[in-house]
């Protein structure tokens, strides 16, 4: 088996790439490894593809955070030679709070004795996405957080509440027409969020029973609210709440949903934005597999 590292310089507050090294060097001087430096956005993706389509069996370790994790897993996936994981590093680590113990994510030793499932990906238009897709309010915070978790202050929910009374003040609503279990709504909404994994944003605990292995995608639909309900809402919807809000927020089921916008609208794919008027999201017919520390739980 060979084992390929991924390191992102530009996860996180700062730059992790020699100690990085440094760690994989003394860990892994018995192992068929070598370590690739990303140097922007999307050479994750392209080098975890490559290692992915060679046909050898490898491990691949996303060295840095969400984003990193989410490029890793897209480029992998569909791939049954190739089994993914993050080593955390990165400025936002939500996918992995899903295990009963997040904080083994940061332990090289123990990744390299894993066990190993398969997870679900979110299809959306002619991307992928391992943890969340949003639309909307949610999708303008989620994209913005990185631009303060640059700030040596904002990290975590700090950089989130940030960029959301930045986008609260922008405005809350917009026209959409959602379609998905067989109805559709055209309405103002705040926001749509499919979930796949359970956190995003800095902690936000969005769908505490989302399962990524249940071939199925929780989405909740947020109503028109005003500027003034914003922060009760946000509140119990980061404690993962969102059944005691059902004036407010629609919870579904289900394995694909359309999205109209009249206009071009802020999709964000694991942090990821695009701009679209049509949005198509489903389960995505590759699957990734996924290893972790032994003895972890979700």
């Amino acid at each position: 088996m060979k084992h390929l590292f991924i390191i992102n310089p530009a996860a996180g507050s700062r730059d992790r790439t020699l100690e990085c090294s440094r760690e994989i060097v003394q860990l892994c001087r018995d192992l068929d490894y070598r370590v690739e430096i990303s140097k922007g956005p999307g050479d994750c993706r392209r080098l975890a593809n490559a290692a992915a389509r060679s046909g050898e069996e490898y491990r691949i370790y996303a060295c840095g955070g969400d984003g990193t994790l989410n490029e890793v897993a897209a480029g992998a996936a569909g791939y049954g030679n190739a089994a993914v994981t993050v080593w955390v590093g990165g400025s936002g680590n939500d996918f992995v709070r899903l295990f009963s113990e997040p904080r083994a994510f940061c332990h090289l030793a123990r990744l390299l004795d894993a066990e190993e499932t398969t997870f679900d990906m979110i299809r959306c238009n002619d991307s992928l996405a391992l943890n969340i897709c949003s639309v909307g309010l949610d999708a303008r915070i989620g994209t913005d957080v990185a631009n303060y978790k640059r700030l040596p202050l904002l990290q975590g929910f700090w950089a989130y509440a940030a960029s959301a009374v930045v986008n609260v003040v922008r405005g809350v609503s917009q026209p959409l027409r959602v379609t998905l279990c067989g109805q559709t709504r055209d309405e103002e909404m705040t926001m749509v969020c499919v979930c796949n994994g359970r956190y995003y944003g800095g902690g936000f605990y969005a769908v505490p029973e989302a399962d990524p292995r249940d071939g199925l995608l929780d989405v909740l639909l947020v109503k028109k609210v005003t500027r003034a309900q914003v922060p009760g809402l946000i509140g119990k919807y980061k404690a993962g709440r969102y059944k005691e809000l059902p004036e407010y927020i629609t919870h579904y089921r289900t394995d694909r949903l359309e999205i109209h916008s009249p206009t071009p609208t802020a999709v964000n794919l694991d942090g990821e934005l695009k701009m679209e008027t049509d949005i198509s999201m489903s389960i995505a017919k590759e699957k990734v597999r996924f290893f972790y520390p032994k003895g972890l739980t979700w």
